[in-house]
């Protein structure tokens, strides 16, 4: 009877090993049907990206990324959705779509790509910084963050260049202003407009023209120390610069550049020449 017994357990063990064995097999092959649902849509999107049809690519690489989020494809496919709406300047979905990929992906190695673009979906959105701020502090605030994350990388590097440009953009709109409130003689405001360029444009073309602005304001305040301080600022650090020669002038009315010297002298010899002639 217990020989029996035995040989009924063994056929058990064997049957349930058998199921689990099948169950594996049924996995193993659902998953692979899976992941070449993926590929397909993944081709599919790189298929309809290349013959300019991006809506649909956008939406073959959401669906890759939705039959099998745990692929290693589902990142890359969620960043390709990404792009596809940004080369057709879907910035608004393509915002989403990256904020998405940094929230659900964060560890992913292409994620300095993913907060470059996001800095570029905002940059080109820039149109007139005079009346909108917004894309364009979002867009520096991106670059940023790509600069102090990912340094070595050739994003920021690229990051860099469109902060410079940026900041020139920023700087204008300082001087336009700073220009605005000297016309209407409002001097108070104009020096904190010029000196917001001095402090925080520094590397920008208009930083020379700020300084001499406020030669130009504090002279005219009678605040001589302060004028005559931002003067040496701006010998100092732009001595051949066309506005320090034309904060010298403040100060020297008579003041004459070599280049002036040169003009006069030519100008003073054709009159002689030309009053010889008639005399």
């Amino acid at each position: 009877m217990k020989y029996f017994v035995n040989i009924l357990i063994i056929l058990i063990f064997l049957f349930l090993n058998s199921c689990s064995n099948d169950k594996k097999k049924i996995d193993i092959i659902e998953e692979e049907d899976i992941e070449l649902q993926m590929i397909d849509s993944y081709k599919e999107g790189i298929k309809a990206l290349e013959e300019g049809d991006i809506l649909f690519a956008a939406k073959k690489f959401n669906e890759a990324e939705l039959v099998y989020p745990q692929s290693d494809w589902a990142p890359k496919s969620a960043l390709m959705s990404a792009y596809s709406y940004y080369i057709q300047d879907y910035y608004g979905d393509a915002i989403f779509e990256l904020n998405r990929f940094i929230k659900t992906y964060p560890k992913d190695l292409r994620s300095s790509y993913a907060h470059f673009l996001l800095g570029m979906c905002y940059y080109e959105q820039i149109v007139d910084e005079k009346k909108d701020l917004g894309p364009i502090l979002k867009a520096k605030e991106k670059f940023n963050y790509v600069l102090k994350k990912y340094p070595s990388t050739d994003f920021a590097l690229d990051a860099q260049f469109k902060l410079d440009l940026i900041n020139d953009i920023l700087a204008s709109k300082e001087m336009y202003i700073g220009k605005h409130y000297v016309k209407k003689q409002k001097w108070i405001p104009a020096i904190n407009r010029f000196k917001t360029i001095v402090n925080n444009y520094e590397t920008t073309v208009y930083v020379e023209e700020a300084l001499f602005r406020l030669v130009e304001i504090y002279y005219l305040l009678g605040l001589t120390d302060e004028s005559q301080k931002y003067a040496k600022l701006l010998g100092y650090n732009y001595l051949s610069s066309r506005w320090y020669k034309e904060s010298y002038r403040i100060f020297n009315k008579n003041y004459e550049s070599p280049r002036e010297k040169i003009k006069k002298k030519k100008r003073n010899f054709i009159i002689r020449k030309f009053k010889s002639i008639f005399n």
